[in-house]
């Protein structure tokens, strides 16, 4: 477990609820829920998480299927698929990594007519 990781939930786990945390949480399991926090949810390469998301950041290597509002960004690496909505005003994907679904970015710092 990295140093500033506040949890981990292993590959062998299974959870369905609701979670809230600050700080980073690093999922690398199944997941089915919700899931609040201003801090970085890290979804590990082998990971499957469905559900909503209302975090600061979301780092993504493995698999997301629903909802996703990111306050500062979100990051799809190359083994990462993300099947839903998101909301966000910083997106990168890498070359590999797979977005289906609608991508809605606002800059929350800028005036609508800006």
């Amino acid at each position: 477990m990295a140093k500033d990781e506040i949890a981990y939930l292993g590959s062998d786990t299974v959870y369905e609820g609701k979670l809230h945390f600050k700080g980073t949480v690093r999922i690398e399991g199944r997941y089915t829920g919700e899931i609040v926090s201003e801090g970085v949810l890290n979804v590990g390469k082998d990971a499957q998480v469905e559900g909503v998301l209302d975090v600061g950041e979301l780092l993504l290597s493995g698999r997301f299927s629903g909802e996703v509002t990111a306050r500062r960004r979100v990051v799809v690496y190359s083994s990462g698929l993300l099947e839903g909505q998101v909301c966000t005003p910083s997106l990168l994907t890498e070359e590999g990594g797979v977005i289906e679904g609608q991508v809605h970015m606002k800059n929350p710092g800028k005036p609508k007519d800006a």
